[in-house]
């Protein structure tokens, strides 16, 4: 049974930083592509960013394109969103999800990741 679980989300001011990490258990992680969404309340679920198994490749959200940084540790099961410059925009559900691809493919769409996180809140105060 795969597991993936979140974990960093807090309060925090805006123009300040937040480090989310995600592990999954369960899979090759190694042969995973790992991607974050976030969701704020009454909208839809968005996609972020995705990192492919070798980290050679990442593809973000143009709304968080030069503030959030996705990166892997593969010996550690673990992927990393820093998320800086926060905006009360940002403030939302963040999930982390895993295709069953090495590769980012379809990276902004849900149906490309097979298992999904719980989530962790984001919240920015202005």
């Amino acid at each position: 049974q795969v597991h993936v679980l979140e974990s960093g989300g807090d309060l925090v001011q805006a123009g300040g930083s937040l480090t989310l990490s995600c592990t999954a258990s369960g899979l090759v992680f190694g042969d995973s592509a790992m991607g974050w969404f976030r969701q704020a309340p009454g909208k839809e679920r968005e996609a972020l960013s995705c990192i492919n198994w070798l980290s050679n490749y990442a593809w973000y959200a143009g709304s968080v394109k030069g503030r959030f940084t996705i990166s892997r540790d593969n010996a550690k099961s673990t992927v990393t969103l820093q998320l800086n410059s926060l905006k009360p925009e940002d403030t939302a559900m963040y999930y982390c999800a895993a295709q069953k691809s090495r590769s980012c493919v379809n990276p902004s769409t849900q149906p490309a990741y097979a298992y999904w996180g719980q989530g962790t809140q984001v919240t920015v105060s202005s």
